[in-house]
């Protein structure tokens, strides 16, 4: 045992290092996170769900730098990532609608200006939609209607089509047009 300590000191360390780097990175960006979904008054769902994109961020990052430190060469680590990223690209390409949703997802909770509650009505050249805001998810928003249907939108679609805020959960703003 202490033949391998001092036969890997050097990565151990460095690993120790990056963990305790990417640790405290981690904290900051859910801090970061959550302070802005405290000031945005963001459901915590919603925070949470950041939290996981920042996970799986912080473990793609330690991936990477702890396979450096463990002696895959580059040439190597290129390799396993561009093959990994190919096969990914495909499965993405083929799923495009569920990513568009995904980064959308993220795009409103840094910049959806309503909150759930709130009663929007979404301008569609087939049909316009007015409804209560019932809950924000990854993909889609959930939207119910006077008549007490629940409407599924897609998250993509919200942020092409103009909406107005009829109603705030606060009663401020009644009629302001947004996005």
């Amino acid at each position: 045992m202490k033949e391998l300590l001092l036969t890997y000191r050097y990565e151990l360390l460095y690993s120790l290092a990056v963990l305790l780097i990417l640790l405290l990175i981690q904290f900051l960006l859910r801090t970061a996170a959550n302070k802005v979904g405290r000031r945005g008054e963001i459901n915590i769902t919603r925070t949470r769900l950041m939290f996981k994109y920042i996970n799986i961020l912080i473990i793609l990052i330690a991936a990477f730098l702890l396979a450096l430190a463990w002696g895959v060469g580059l040439t190597d680590l290129s390799l396993i990532f561009s093959s990994v990223f190919a096969v990914i690209g495909v499965a993405l390409f083929a799923i495009w609608s569920i990513l568009s949703n995904v980064t959308s997802g993220i795009i409103l909770f840094f910049s959806f200006p309503y909150k759930i509650g709130d009663t929007i009505k979404i301008h569609d050249k087939d049909l316009d939609i007015e409804a209560e805001i019932e809950d924000i998810k990854a993909f889609h928003l959930h939207l119910r209607t006077r008549e007490g249907e629940l409407v599924t939108y897609p998250n993509n679609l919200i942020l092409q089509k103009a909406v107005t805020l009829k109603h705030r959960v606060d009663g401020k703003d009644e009629g302001k047009d947004a996005l």
